[in-house]
């Protein structure tokens, strides 16, 4: 079988566990060169371990491919340049870059601390705009100089983000920035031979693991083939390595979901129904007119993505 990421050079972070670790053996046996960012911490972003990461390099050079770990801290901006600068050191360039570290930090909104918006919003943001940043300014330059790779970048956002899940106020607003931003980098380095897409999965991690592990784990096996698990974080890999291979030109701009067998382009805002007039509203005008307009439009999707059952 063609090999459809044969050489292209990929840089994925937060790879030593979890999705990533998937996307980094996926893009190998898809014939990539990985760089594999991890700085091996848990769950809530606290700690540090080499192991992860050089774990991940060990197997891919198991089945014949080539990686190199690398430890930076995403949310850094020397950190985040010399995870780029290692990719065109040790490979001679980049074509990808999947930006898919991240942490947790669940709280309400009525008990969250400073600390824990700050920290969530640090990695999750600032882990995206400032690899992302770096990747852009070196796709730029290759352009200018007549050297335009078919460049691809992955962000990652999450259906907290999109749909909303309660508890999340700072993941949520983390991952729905993303997916924004991801738009706007697609319409920006389109010039630059750079498409820009998101994901959000739906997968059993470290990071899931209390929301879809143990008892909570919910019931997807219907319809399923015997043996398949539809919350096993591979099912998510082929369409990153799809979506960083030669293969998706074209395709930029979109966000896609995907749990299990199942893909879904998510369709994001856009103006719906509306009331105007000549001048200025009245406040005092729009107690009859607002919850009327309010019932011709579509209702928010559930934390799923789907519309509820019951609505009008």
């Amino acid at each position: 079988m063609q090999q459809l990421c044969k050489d292209r050079v990929v840089v994925i972070t937060g790879a030593g566990r979890g999705l990533g670790r998937e996307y980094a053996l996926e893009f190998a046996r898809q014939g990539a060169k990985v760089v594999v960012n991890d700085l091996g911490g848990a769950g809530d972003g606290t700690g540090s371990a080499s192991g992860p990461a050089f774990e991940v390099v060990a197997e891919i050079e198991a089945m014949g491919g080539q990686a190199v770990a690398s430890f930076d801290d995403v949310a850094d901006w020397n950190g985040a340049k010399n995870m780029i600068d290692t990719a065109v050191r040790v490979f001679g360039g980049l074509d990808v870059l999947v930006n898919n570290a991240g942490i947790l930090r669940d709280r309400t909104l009525v008990n969250m601390t400073e600390q824990e918006w700050d920290s969530v919003i640090r990695v999750h943001m600032r882990g995206t705009f400032a690899p992302s940043r770096h990747a852009a300014a070196y796709w730029r330059e290759e352009s200018k100089a007549g050297r335009q790779r078919v460049a691809r970048l992955i962000n990652t956002s999450s259906s907290s983000g999109l749909y909303c899940n309660p508890g999340q106020a700072n993941y949520g607003a983390a991952k729905a920035g993303i997916a924004a931003m991801s738009v706007i980098a697609a319409r920006e380095l389109d010039r630059y031979g750079v498409t820009v897409n998101a994901i959000y999965p739906t997968a059993l991690s470290r990071l899931t693991e209390d929301i879809l592990g143990g008892g909570r784990r919910p019931d997807l096996s219907a319809g399923a083939a015997p043996g398949f698990d539809p919350l096993d974080p591979g099912n998510v890999a082929p369409l990153v390595a799809w979506l960083g291979s030669v293969e998706s030109s074209g395709i930029t701009g979109r966000v896609f979901g995907v749990r299990g067998s199942r893909i879904t382009v998510a369709e994001g805002w856009h103006a719906g129904p509306r009331i105007e007039k000549e001048g200025r509203w009245q406040a005092g005008e729009l107690g009859n007119r607002i919850p009327e307009l309010v019932r011709q439009a579509a209702v928010n999707a559930e934390t799923s993505g789907e519309i509820p059952a019951n609505a009008a």
